[in-house]
């Protein structure tokens, strides 16, 4: 059970509930249980609401198929149920079994960079960082690490809060394996 429960559409601010209009028009975005719980705070959720524009940004540098997975990757080494089982199903969704991805070695260095950000909480090892540096403009890895960030803080909030897994992905929940 979550520690903090989920706002209900009847206790809404009217500015939270005008930021989750924006939100679900701009993103066609579900309210799910973290942005609800997010919907405790208006500054919260709008920060975290960033990550939409950040992806949408990864996925013009890797491709959507990369960015799921880079995303993924993330989500599994900050040990997030929650996120990962979101990943779980967009690549289940795009027909791959996400415990047997075939990856390129250029693919596996992206993987290996999100993993290692997300275990090293960034202090990777140079080979790691170099492999991405040398296929990437500074601007890209500007981007992919902003993201990392970006996507351990979202790990980090629904760890903290225990944020109950919404319907939708209790079938995609991982195995207690993680990256």
């Amino acid at each position: 059970m979550a520690r903090i429960e989920p706002v209900q559409s009847s206790e809404l601010a009217p500015s939270v509930r005008i930021a989750f209009e924006r939100h679900a028009e701009g993103y066609n975005g579900a309210l799910t249980n973290t942005k609800r719980t997010l919907g405790h705070s208006l500054p919260a959720f709008e920060v975290y609401m960033q990550w939409y524009s950040l992806f949408e940004s990864v996925e013009k540098i890797l491709g959507k198929r990369l960015a799921y997975l880079y995303a993924y990757t993330i989500s599994s080494a900050s040990t997030c149920t929650i996120c990962a089982a979101f990943f779980r199903k967009k690549i289940v969704d795009a027909g791959e079994n996400p415990d047997d991805l075939l990856l390129t070695a250029s693919q596996k260095s992206i993987i290996d960079f999100g993993c290692s950000i997300a275990r090293h909480h960034g202090n990777i090892a140079d080979h790691i960082y170099n492999e991405v540096a040398k296929q990437y403009n500074a601007a890209d890895v500007v981007t992919l690490i902003a993201f990392a960030g970006q996507m351990i803080a979202t790990t980090i909030f629904n760890n903290v809060v225990e944020t109950d897994i919404d319907d939708y992905l209790v079938g995609y929940v991982p195995p207690v394996k993680y990256y």
